[in-house]
């Protein structure tokens, strides 16, 4: 059986790295979720339309999409190190500046920067956990990158929601910057540089363009990227218009709309670490079908709510299986688009993620097109995103004749150990 291919040189795998490469995918979505339950009341404040007040969601999203383009390519050609210290110190920075903004227009320029500075720990960590690991011990580890990214959106509107008792929207900012720092902190004492000089490319606009040409003419690296994009283009709405549905529409609390969004995470970090266990001893295209099935079943039933008035435990039973779905699909995606290009792993991770959150930035805004006390524009794009994703999937992930290096990922026996080299 072919084992996953691995990068020439391996840097130490160990709990504590591992831990730290978990910990910095946080600090980027975090800045979605910890102010969530505040942005009714800061689209009161800065008396902004609720389409625009979004639009800070929108613009965080695409900010991460463009930081893991820069990022990505960047840490190929000058290691993991330096990028993680530069993305996550102006992160720091510019979370003091969203806090001190005048108006939602400065908010939304704010917000466009703090997710290019958030989007540097996601691919990092995508990048850096294919520098140390392989077979089955990598896509388990991106299990556990999703695992924690559903930790993250737990803690974050949690967080969000008690804090509102006693801070407004601008506090929240400044916790953000808060964590920030501690994040900084640590890795800058505890991340070493995990690709070798050896095994990094050249520099130059020509070499970046040559690796992404690679990647683009791959149509199993394009299915999965594209196919993943769509999956989180339903999630980010449902991250976008849920506060909306839940306290507008069904009239929760900003703790009560915090209680059934960490309720929903918790499916979703749940599902992202059985999907990691399931796809590593399974079958990885097999787990990704799995998973598109479920969050339309989730998908559906928003449009369901959005056509006919249902209770609200339907509504969140939906969220949490449209959440779950998305947590299912996310480890055999990751590893469809990285494992064969141990090289480039900071390009291709890049582009996965760049899909994710462009995707999402796209679909955010389409939810507050009928205003905030209606479930329909949720369900239409929630329904319309999972259907693409299947349908890219349907045809561009079609088991194939080649051999080699797709194999491992059609089908992963081996368990894989993290190796590493001094």
């Amino acid at each position: 059986m072919t084992a996953l291919p691995s990068p020439p040189a391996r840097a130490r795998a160990g709990r504590a790295l591992a831990t730290l490469l978990l910990v910095l995918t946080v600090f980027g979505p975090i800045s979605m979720d910890l102010y969530l339950p505040a942005l009714p009341a800061l689209t009161a404040e800065l008396g902004a339309a609720t389409s625009l007040a979004q639009l800070t969601v929108t613009a965080c999203l695409v900010g991460l999409a463009v930081g893991q383009l820069i990022a990505g390519p960047l840490s190929d050609r000058f290691g993991r190190r330096g990028p993680a210290l530069i993305g996550v110190a102006a992160y720091v920075i510019v979370s003091a500046l969203c806090g001190a903004s005048p108006t939602v227009e400065v908010l939304i320029a704010a917000r466009l920067v703090q997710g290019i500075a958030g989007g540097v720990g996601i691919v990092i960590a995508q990048a850096a956990g294919r520098d140390v690991y392989e077979g089955g011990g990598l896509i388990r580890f991106y299990g556990r990158l999703t695992v924690i990214g559903g930790l993250a959106a737990i803690i974050g509107p949690l967080l969000g929601g008690a804090l509102t008792a006693v801070l407004d929207w601008r506090g929240l900012f400044l916790v953000l910057a808060a964590i920030g720092v501690v994040i900084l902190g640590w890795v800058a004492v505890g991340l070493p540089e995990t690709l070798a000089p050896d095994a990094r490319t050249g520099a130059g606009v020509a070499v970046i363009r040559r690796d992404i040409r690679l990647l683009l003419s791959d149509r199993r690296f394009v299915g999965a990227v594209v196919a993943q994009g769509f999956v989180y283009a339903a999630l980010f709405a449902y991250l976008s218009g849920a506060t909306y549905v839940l306290q507008g529409v069904y009239g929760l609390s900003p703790q009560g709309y915090a209680l059934a969004f960490g309720l929903n995470s918790t499916g979703f970090m749940v599902f992202g670490y059985l999907a990691g266990r399931f796809s590593a001893t399974w079958s990885v295209p097999g787990a990704l079908a799995v998973g598109l099935a479920v969050a339309g079943v989730g998908a559906v039933g928003l449009l369901v709510a959005g056509v006919v008035h249902v209770p609200l435990a339907v509504v969140i039973a939906s969220l949490f299986l449209l959440a779950a779905g998305t947590a299912i699909t996310s480890p055999p995606s990751t590893t469809l688009a990285l494992a064969d290009y141990p090289s480039i792993a900071g390009t291709a991770s890049s582009l996965l993620g760049a899909a994710r959150f462009a995707f999402g930035g796209i679909a955010a805004p389409l939810v507050g097109i009928a205003g905030a006390f209606s479930i329909l524009p949720l369900g239409v794009v929630t329904t319309v995103a999972v259907a693409a994703a299947a349908v890219t999937a349907l045809a561009l992930l079609r088991p194939t004749a080649r051999a080699g290096v797709h194999a491992s990922t059609t089908h992963l026996v081996t368990e894989g150990t993290p190796t590493c080299v001094e």
